[in-house]
């Protein structure tokens, strides 16, 4: 699994489709699709799941920090089950850092807050590489095993 983050507008998706080409099945919370933890019907050998912050603010509007984190875990491992059953398969998940700045004076924006920073430290944790994003440059700050992806 190859995790991208950096800040809004900074270049993400660019840098991704130049990076993997654009033939992938590309789900994106952007354009309202839903949080898939489900994806073995996905026949592709790249999957790009973009907006991950979105998906975790709508978890937060019905669950607590403590099982928003559970039901994303659960998404995470069933993602890295599919990216696993074949050899050729990858997973490319892009999620707009939103940790950063004034603390959100609403409850509800510091729980997305919250969760969305534990969210990426799951990801980075499970991830084979972790980029980050700016201004259309990355900075690659994790990479596992022999580097190639």
């Amino acid at each position: 699994m190859h995790f991208i983050t950096g800040g809004a507008f900074n270049g993400k998706r660019a840098w991704v489709k130049e990076k993997y080409g654009v033939k992938s099945t590309w789900l994106s919370a952007y354009q309202d699709q839903f949080l898939r933890a489900d994806i073995n019907q996905i026949e592709s050998d790249l999957l790009v799941l973009e907006g991950i912050e979105i998906w975790l603010k709508e978890l937060t509007k019905t669950y607590d920090s403590y099982r928003c984190r559970e039901i994303w875990n659960t998404a995470i491992n069933n993602w890295l089950i599919w990216e696993k059953a074949e050899p050729n398969r990858k997973l490319v998940v892009i999620g707009t850092d939103i940790t950063k700045g004034i603390v959100p004076v609403e409850k509800e924006n510091r729980l997305w807050r919250d969760v969305t920073g534990w969210a990426y430290q799951d990801l980075a944790a499970k991830a084979d590489k972790v980029d980050i994003i700016w201004y259309g440059l990355n900075q690659t700050i994790k990479q596992t095993g022999d580097g190639k992806l």
